[in-house]
């Protein structure tokens, strides 16, 4: 289970790293436009800058949703992970108490089978005992 999280969490990291990259990649090319324009007319006029800018915001915005695209494969393929190892846990928790219920009551039969009138006393007193706390 601890190994399953520890994935999760590198994918999470994994992927907050990507993202930092892509703000980072994004800020410089902002950057670099502002610097371009503010040094004097490019080659190609406003025209071609505001083209420039537009096809890496679109590379970026492609560049997200692959990342996002996989991150959500990564973590469906975890949870379904962690789903199959909480329904072997559940089953094997149900069979081991199904086990120790049928030795209990087991053992029960056992004691009544070896004292019988003990057993009837047992039982009237605790009739009583429930019957008075009922009561009040």
């Amino acid at each position: 289970m601890a190994d399953i999280k520890d994935r999760v969490k590198g994918a999470i990291d994994t992927g907050a790293d990507k993202v930092r990259s892509m703000t980072d990649q994004a800020a410089g090319a902002a950057k670099d436009g502002a610097d371009r324009l503010a040094n004097g007319p490019t080659t190609g006029g406003p025209s071609s800058f505001i083209d420039k800018v537009q096809d890496n915001a679109e590379s970026a915005l492609h560049a997200a949703g692959d990342f996002a695209s996989h991150a959500r494969d990564r973590i469906g393929d975890y949870a379904g992970q962690v789903g199959h190892k909480v329904q072997h846990w559940a089953e094997d928790a149900y069979d081991a108490a199904g086990h120790y219920a049928k030795d209990f009551g087991g053992e029960v039969t056992g004691i009544i089978r070896r004292y019988p009138v003990q057993a009837l006393l047992v039982g009237f007193g605790v009739g009583m005992l429930l019957g008075r706390a009922v009561r009040v």
